[in-house]
């Protein structure tokens, strides 16, 4: 059970990491940040980021061996990858619709998909 809970953790904060690393880009496009300074749109993206440390941190504490979790700390790396790559493509498709997913980016999404199979080897 702590293993799926630390997935959803991990799902939530990168939602929120994605918004705060590239929501402002969606914003400037939509005309609204323009006219912000770069220190305003910093000050904006680290509100952001703030709940994406809520989860992350929590995620990562309680999935974590040394605390009792089911996942190393290169398997928690790892699957954090993934799911930050994943929830991006997603967000991405949807704010950024002009952004179109290539044959490369799925193979990338391959590779992403054999390192998590090579982490939990034993």
């Amino acid at each position: 059970m702590t293993g799926i809970y630390t997935i959803l953790l991990l799902l939530g904060s990168n939602v929120f990491m994605t918004l705060a690393w590239y929501g402002h880009l969606k914003l400037q496009q939509m005309n609204i940040s323009t006219s912000w300074p770069l220190i305003g749109v910093i000050a904006f993206s680290w509100c952001i980021a703030f709940f994406e440390y809520c989860l992350m941190v929590p995620a990562n504490r309680a999935g974590f061996t040394g605390n009792g979790g089911p996942f190393t700390l290169m398997q928690l790396k790892v699957i954090q990858e993934v799911i930050s790559l994943t929830v991006f493509t997603v967000i991405a498709g949807f704010l950024f619709q002009g952004e179109e997913l290539h044959w490369n980016h799925i193979a990338a999404f391959c590779c992403l998909i054999l390192a998590v199979y090579f982490v939990f080897w034993e």
